[in-house]
């Protein structure tokens, strides 16, 4: 099964430097839209699941509470 890029940044709530960010219930699942085998899911701002590296992690983490009042509804 492929991803659809465009169909995952048309849906998500903010992208942030080819990062998608969308809203799950409580949580927030994040997607690397120029890799696409590296994901992670944010709840309460801290990363709980994940296939990105520790560096990577960080970055993406930053950029949602940074950026995470853009989320708000």
């Amino acid at each position: 099964m492929q991803l659809d890029v465009k169909k995952i940044a048309d849906h998500a709530d903010m992208i942030i430097n080819g990062y998608a960010f969308t809203k799950n219930a409580e949580q927030i699942r994040v997607l690397n839209l120029n890799c696409l085998n590296h994901a992670a899911v944010i709840y309460n701002e801290k990363i709980i699941e994940t296939n990105m590296d520790d560096i990577e992690n960080a970055i993406v983490l930053d950029y949602y509470k940074n950026n995470k009042t853009f989320m708000e509804e």
